[in-house]
């Protein structure tokens, strides 16, 4: 497909001509890449769009509670929904399993929806290289919800909520303590705390956990954005606590639809400018690879043959 096909797919709707401009994205070719620079720049940026960062712990029901809440939000017939799961990659082999989409087989067969799993790669904090640009071509295709899944993630990874308007940290019942609640990390930089899998014999846990950290919030600062942190008790499997959550979203909405959110997208267009000059300067780590071993055989320390090598 020409850079012109894709485009005119894209406005029509077409969600081949999308899945095709995010595989051009994540090429770790230079030419696909400005490739799709070229076509997000076609559309410019997508103010009335919603982006919602989802993380917490392996085997929290990310997935599961993204299909309730999207359906939930799908009630609304000017909702559009993109879904962007980031899968683990392997150290060894480097592959990914991608099989977040199978756990939302009712989502996914859903009309105004689209599903889009990436694997991670080799970069750090739960988020794969170029879920940014997925999201702005996303937004694009006229989606005006995006969800945005995290892999399993631990207490200081948070460069999901660098993608995001909105962020949501579920934990299991018994996740913690209140003073696992005011830790630093991913505990203060959270917008809406969800206890998920609040079913069965997990219900009364499920409560203690919420007051836990419903009190450990009260010691937290105010967010820059002057939301107060809410939590929710919710079962994605049961369909309980959803509607609240949804609440809440749209609540938070109407509350950043200032000159906050605005800002906060600047704030964080600025972040991936300087991650993106990373990304280049370490691609040309390569070329200093004889250097680097040459300098190991001999007991160099690994600082000292760093600065010698750029000086």
């Amino acid at each position: 497909m020409t850079k012109e096909e894709i485009i005119e797919g894209i406005k029509k709707g077409d969600s081949r001509s999308l899945s095709k401009a995010i595989t051009l994205a994540e090429s770790s070719l230079e030419s696909k890449q400005e490739l799709a620079l070229q076509i997000i720049e076609h559309f410019g940026p997508q103010k009335d769009t919603l982006r919602i960062g989802i993380t917490g712990a392996p085997g929290v029901g990310k997935s599961t509670f993204i299909e309730s809440v999207g359906v939930g939000f799908l009630q609304d017939p000017t909702r559009k929904i993109a879904v962007l799961s980031i899968d683990p990659s392997s150290e060894i082999s480097q592959g990914s399993i991608l099989g977040d989409k199978t756990r939302m087989n009712q989502l996914s067969s859903m009309d105004g929806v689209y599903i889009r799993p990436s694997a991670s790669g080799n970069n750090l904090g739960g988020v794969a290289k170029n879920t940014r640009l997925a999201i702005l071509l996303c937004e694009a295709a006229g989606y005006n919800t995006i969800f945005i899944e995290s892999v399993g993630v631990g207490q200081n990874e948070t460069e999901i909520s660098k993608l995001s308007d909105l962020f949501i940290l579920l934990i299991s019942p018994g996740g913690g303590d209140e003073l696992q609640g005011i830790k630093r990390g991913i505990m203060e930089v959270a917008d809406i705390i969800v206890i998920n899998k609040a079913d069965g014999n997990n219900k009364h846990q499920a409560q203690i956990t919420a007051k836990e950290y419903s009190m450990a919030l009260h010691l937290k600062p105010k967010n820059k954005n002057q939301w107060i942190p809410k939590i929710i008790i919710a079962s994605a499997y049961k369909k309980n606590g959803i509607q609240s959550f949804i609440k809440k979203c749209l609540d938070f909405d109407d509350h950043i639809k200032n000159q906050w959110k605005q800002l906060n997208r600047e704030e964080q267009m600025t972040y991936w400018a300087k991650k993106n000059i990373q990304y280049l300067l370490l691609s040309k780590v390569d070329r200093y690879n004889e250097k680097i071993n040459l300098g190991i055989e001999k007991g160099v320390l690994p600082e000292r043959l760093a600065r010698d090598i750029l000086e």
